[in-house]
């Protein structure tokens, strides 16, 4: 099944034209890297797919975004973050609660859903990026990689079923990018739909499509 999908995506900010008529798709159990020179649109193409624009951010949007078959702009903002979630370049600006197992029970609780539920998510998502022995860390002293990793299950614990990596990999050193591309790869393996945003062509070995961003035209490559 088709999990993300724009069709016909023009986006202005300020006049001027950030995307001109962009398509992309990406399945269940696909991972998609988008490439493109700085400045792009490759952000703001992963705001409009995750519903962050227009949602949060103005501008002027035209063009179908479908989530799972649904049009993003007939979704609540609680149904849109149980579908998809986003994963953004710097750890510390997702990360806030005094410690890792609040970080990823806060979603969830925003949802209102049961504290033992919250409880199995928070071992289920730490579990996935091998995190778990953290639980009771502050974020605060972590490692850059091991911040990205509980940016990830928190993002994780609101199950959604696809996955937007905004330049992730970006300021993480090589051993931490091998152990953030290994989670990649195993929730591709879970199924889930993963869209990565990437600038280093070494980390485009874990990509199954590739799309090139340039001038506001969306190209596969």
């Amino acid at each position: 099944m088709i999990a993300l999908e724009a069709k016909n995506i023009h986006f202005t900010y300020e006049k001027k034209e950030i995307l001109t008529n962009a398509n992309i798709r990406i399945s269940e159990g696909e991972c998609v890297a988008v490439t493109g020179p700085s400045g792009s649109g490759k952000s703001t193409l992963c705001y409009i797919l995750s519903g962050i624009i227009p949602r949060s951010i103005d501008g002027m949007l035209k063009g179908s975004v479908k989530l799972f078959g649904d049009e993003i702009k007939t979704l609540s903002l609680a149904e849109t973050v149980k579908r998809v979630g986003i994963v953004f370049q710097n750890p510390d600006a997702q990360l806030f609660s005094p410690t890792v197992e609040d970080e990823i029970a806060f979603g969830p609780e925003n949802l209102c859903v049961p504290r033992q539920e919250i409880e199995s998510r928070i071992v289920k998502a730490l579990g996935i990026v091998d995190m778990l022995e953290y639980r009771h860390f502050n974020p605060l002293h972590l490692s850059g990689g091991q911040k990205q990793l509980i940016a990830i299950a928190a993002s994780l614990a609101l199950e959604p079923k696809a996955l937007i990596f905004d330049e992730a990999l970006s300021q993480l050193d090589n051993n931490s990018t091998k152990l953030v591309k290994s989670v990649i790869n195993k929730l591709k393996g879970r199924g889930i739909a993963i869209l990565m945003v990437e600038h280093n062509r070494e980390n485009l070995d874990i990509a199954d499509r590739i799309y090139r961003l340039s001038n506001g035209i969306l190209e596969e490559v």
